[in-house]
Parts: structure tokens; C-alpha cells; sequence
């Protein structure tokens, strides 16, 4: 199957690129396609990775609520891969999947606390252009999450508006890694017919 990137998958070598290769195949069963296009700017790779890295370790938020702002984003961006990837890695993470599946459609689920749907909407207001963060609504997750997970938060969905947006300006699109592990398909936005 031919690329439908912006910039096609660049030849992955050396002893770094086996170590990629290694551990994409041991970890998704195949190599995804963005480690070939940002393997034309490997100090950009391995900048981003080692963000994603540290990022992974911070803990003043819960881990669950950072994992629906970034799908949230990812998705109201419209960065296919970034989606899939997430809901993919929730099922390893032990994360609530039928949460997780549902996240395109947020608003009409009933799955979702009111402090889990504020987390989104936060998500979705940061990733506007212009952003639309209200005060109300810092305000209520100040209270509700404290000053220490609303910066870590910010900053969290800060960097999935990075990575989200850098896929959808290269092309990269989805490779079906959360289908490919027998995960029920993420629901369809709102107003979105179901190609099934």
C-alpha cells in the first residue's frame, strides 16, 4: 500500500532505527508509518519522544483524566493516528475502554462524570484557535483537580495539540493499531454517519 503522507516514510537505519524497528514491531505489531516521516528529522523524533518520555511521568493528574483530555484533542483536531494510538494504548494502560471508545461523542454519552466532562471541554477550549478557556471553567477544575494537575493538564493537552497537529499537516493518518488488538471501533462523532 502505497503512502499517503506529505512526506514519504523515510528508510529507518542504523542501530537507532532497528531499535525503533524492534520495538514498534514488538509493541504494535508493525512499525507505524509517522517513525518513517519523522525519520527524515531524527532531532526532531527524538525531541518529541523524549518529551513524550518524561511527560508519561508526571503524576499531580490522573492518569485517566489526562488520557481523555489528549483523545479529546487528538480528536477535535482530527489527527486519525494520534486516536487510534490512544485508544490503543488505554487498553494497555488498563484505562476504562468503554470511556475511552466513546470519547468522539463525548458530549451525548452518559459514560462520563461531570468532572470527566469538564476535563474535556478544558481540552477542547485549549485546542481552538484562538483558545475560548473560560475563567468559569479553570476555575471549577482548580477546585475540583487543584493548581499542581491543572498546569500538568494544561501543559499535557498542550503537547498532544503539538504532536496531534504535526501528524495532520504530514498526512499521517490511522493504521487501525486499536482494531488490530480486537478493540471494539471508537464511536463516531456526532451527526457522523457509521461507513459499517
Amino acid at each position: 500500500m502505497a503512502s499517503k503522507t506529505r512526506v514519504p516514510p523515510a528508510e529507518i537505519t542504523g542501530i537507532f532505527g532497528a531499535m525503533m524497528k524492534r520495538f514498534s514491531k514488538k509493541r504494535f505489531g508493525e512499525v507505524p508509518e509517522p517513525l518513517g516521516v519523522m525519520w527524515h528529522s531524527k532531532p526532531v523524533l527524538k525531541a518529541l519522544m523524549a518529551f513524550s518520555r518524561k511527560a508519561q511521568k508526571w503524576d499531580a493528574c490522573d492518569h485517566q483524566m489526562k488520557s481523555l483530555a489528549h483523545m479529546a484533542t487528538v480528536s477535535m483536531v482530527g489527527c486519525s493516528f494520534c486516536l487510534d494510538l490512544a485508544y490503543f494504548h488505554a487498553r494497555d494502560e488498563n484505562l476504562d475502554l468503554d470511556k475511552a471508545r466513546e470519547v468522539p461523542r463525548w458530549r451525548e454519552s452518559d459514560v462520563f462524570t461531570p468532572l470527566e466532562r469538564d476535563v474535556m471541554a478544558y481540552a477542547e477550549a485549549m485546542t481552538h484557535t484562538p483558545p475560548t478557556v473560560s475563567d468559569e471553567l479553570s476555575a471549577r477544575l482548580r477546585e475540583q483537580i487543584g493548581d499542581a494537575a491543572l498546569v500538568e493538564l494544561t501543559a499535557f493537552i498542550g503537547a498532544a495539540n503539538l504532536v496531534s497537529r504535526t501528524n495532520t499537516a504530514l498526512g499521517i493518518e490511522s493504521q487501525g493499531l486499536a482494531a488490530s488488538c480486537g478493540l471494539r471501533p471508537l464511536a463516531e462523532p456526532s451527526g457522523v454517519a457509521s461507513t459499517s
